[in-house]
């Protein structure tokens, strides 16, 4: 019996000790800022670190992600018919704001980050 009073109140000091929720600290303002905090990317289908929305190796990752252009057939990255093309291969995720867009060129970034971390 003795044992048993000994137990039952660790036990439930450990329960509530496992089941405390704290809040995670934020880091110092001057820490460095992780690159992506994303999930991992598919093999093949790396996403960049976090090109600016638009530049030379965004258009290339979007370019390569969805296959727009066929071993360098195809329509040049960043021009409308690219932007189209663009629209064509997202379907019915294409975002709805003007094509070339800094909106539509972000709605196309985090839906393909998504896509690439999830497939």
């Amino acid at each position: 019996m003795r044992l048993l009073l000994t137990i039952v109140p660790l036990a439930t000091a450990f329960i509530i000790a496992a089941c405390t929720h704290s809040e995670p600290t934020a880091p110092p303002a001057d820490a460095p800022v992780a690159a992506s905090t994303a999930a991992s990317p598919a093999p093949g289908k790396t996403a960049p670190a976090n090109p600016a929305l638009g530049s030379p190796e965004w258009l290339a990752w979007v370019d390569k992600t969805l296959a727009v252009s066929d071993d360098g057939h195809g329509p040049r990255p960043g021009t409308a018919e690219w932007n189209a093309a663009v629209n064509r291969k997202l379907g019915q995720e294409a975002p709805q704001s003007a094509p070339g867009s800094a909106e539509w060129q972000q709605a196309v970034d985090a839906l393909l980050r998504t896509r690439v971390a999830t497939h």
